[in-house]
């Protein structure tokens, strides 16, 4: 990096704060910081939702994936976020978005404790935080990866930098100014992967390869199998099941994209937006990826640092330092979404359990809390980020694709199946015995079992396991021990009722408020 490139990351950053400054005065109350009071057009909630799922994991992770394997990095990751997404715009999206129109809450989890119990609220609700604190760690690790390959500066110097400036602006502008940046952020993204994709084709040319001749090289041999070794029909299939949840609101901060538009209409023409971008996007991002055995050679085993060798290599300055802020826009994207999605589950669903001063919080007294409550996830996740690669963690990819995955579907299953009437027999015993069994699940599969095999459990497995012993329990307790009371039966009635043209603008009552939902007739 030189000076021109450096003048471009200061000034992304700089921008970055200002918008956040800037967004501010749009934030009046609780409803404006976690929900953007629901007045959010479609297009920026769907720009947002497709940017809020990036991070940097994809220019070293994944990126290290497509070096060593081809095209399975995006049959068996973007390709099955788009087609989750776009299954989620009708299943979930309008629904979701109907949690704050009509029960008025600014928590995608807020609704459970009348859906279930407080008790099954509680479960999801900090396990959810816990499992976020070490997603969010792999974030910050991946862009401070990336930047010591850059500047030479230290991982923990790295995470310092990142975190610290999008605690800054997320936290004084709230959902206002993550989506704000992220459009931004979109931006940079669009300028910063066309010009590596067209250096990467140029050099391509340079080296008497074709654009399509490419794969007949043998550096590529097998780089054109959609799935390969670990990666196989069983992991794909999990993979998907795993981002239908995750990405429709699993992991509560894609659900916050969905609250914020006006209407359920509006949410759903949001996800098959942010559904279009991830089928049609990440096949610019992933070409110079899959080109790049025939132009670096990776300097470590997992191939992660291809791209950024190759970056540097192709890029003249100021470009260089253009797609490096495009590795912190995506990173900072998602970070500073789930660390507004995890206040909000702090603030508004376990902050008023355990004390009765968060009870009778005033607007301002919440809104403080919400702003100190995004402080200290940043802060915890950034102490997470200095763990990765340790024995217990291991490298990012492992984090992101072994934990975050094979984690979420006993976290998500409950609250996302709890919003369709088909499920509604499954009360808080099946929600509960789902969730607690998933993990149990988890554990045996990857820590007691996974010592006893030859070679270990395979990943598919490690991911796939926890996934279906959650869903099997919370379907068969729900058939076999049904709690489908006529409280629950009117709180799902509510959310699945089609008719939008009511939904109001929501400005959430106190946690607990949803006793109060207006009784509709319930249909087989």
């Amino acid at each position: 990096m030189n000076s021109l490139d450096w003048a471009v990351l200061i000034g992304y950053f700089g921008v970055m704060v200002a918008i956040g400054v800037w967004s501010h005065k749009r934030v009046d109350n609780v409803s404006d910081f976690f929900t953007a009071g629901g007045k959010m057009p479609w297009w920026l909630s769907g720009i947002s939702h497709h940017m809020s799922g990036y991070s940097a994991v994809m220019f070293t992770g994944y990126a290290g994936i497509a070096y060593t394997y081809g095209v399975t990095s995006f049959v068996t990751w973007s390709f099955p976020i788009a087609l989750g997404i776009a299954i989620g715009s009708k299943l979930f999206a309008p629904r979701i978005n109907r949690l704050r129109s009509r029960l008025h809450v600014a928590s995608p989890l807020e609704y459970l404790k009348n859906r279930y119990d407080l008790k099954t609220q509680q479960a999801l609700a900090w396990s959810g935080m816990l499992l976020k604190i070490v997603d969010v760690g792999a974030k910050w690790a991946a862009i401070a990866t990336l930047l010591s390959v850059f500047t030479g500066i230290t991982l923990n110097q790295g995470i310092l930098i990142t975190g610290t400036i999008t605690a800054v602006y997320c936290t004084i502008g709230g959902l206002w100014a993550d989506a704000l940046t992220e459009l931004g952020q979109f931006v940079i993204q669009l300028l910063a992967g066309v010009a590596m994709f067209v250096a990467a084709v140029l050099e391509l040319g340079d080296k008497g390869i074709g654009f399509l001749d490419a794969w007949d090289q043998p550096a590529l041999q097998g780089h054109r199998d959609p799935l390969v070794a670990d990666y196989g029909a069983v992991f794909l299939l999990a993979f998907l099941f795993i981002k239908l949840f995750e990405y429709n609101g699993g992991m509560l901060n894609q659900a916050q994209r969905y609250m914020a538009t006006s209407s359920p209409r509006e949410a759903e023409r949001s996800a098959r937006l942010s559904a279009v971008l991830w089928l049609v996007w990440p096949l610019v991002l992933f070409y110079p990826m899959w080109m790049s055995p025939l132009l670096v050679e990776s300097q470590k085993p997992d191939g992660s640092d291809s791209y950024g060798l190759m970056t540097e290599q192709l890029l003249p300055h100021g470009l260089l330092g253009l797609v490096i802020v495009g590795f912190f826009s995506h990173t900072m994207a998602m970070c500073s979404s789930d660390a507004n999605a995890i206040a909000a589950v702090f603030t508004r669903d376990c902050a008023p359990v355990i004390s009765a001063r968060a009870r009778g919080w005033s607007q301002r007294s919440g809104l403080i809390a919400a702003r100190i409550a995004t402080v200290v996830f940043l802060g915890l996740s950034m102490a997470a980020a200095t763990q990765v690669n340790s024995p217990a963690f291991k490298d990012i990819i492992t984090v992101v694709i072994k934990w975050v995955a094979g984690l979420m579907g006993p976290m998500a299953i409950p609250m996302m199946l709890g919003l369709l009437r088909p499920f509604r027999r499954s009360g808080p015993t099946a929600a509960l015995t789902s969730w607690s069994m998933g993990l149990l699940a988890f554990w045996l599969v990857n820590y007691p079992i996974n010592w006893n095999v030859d070679g270990g459990v395979p990943l598919q497995y490690q991911v796939s396991i926890p996934l279906a012993v959650s869903l099997v329990l919370y379907i068969l307790i729900g058939f076999l021990k049904p709690e489908d009371t006529p409280e629950r039966l009117a709180i799902i009635e509510t959310i699945n009722t089609d008719d939008d043209g009511a939904a109001a603008a929501a400005i959430p009552t106190p946690a607990g408020g949803v006793e109060d939902v207006v009784r509709a007739p319930v249909k087989d």
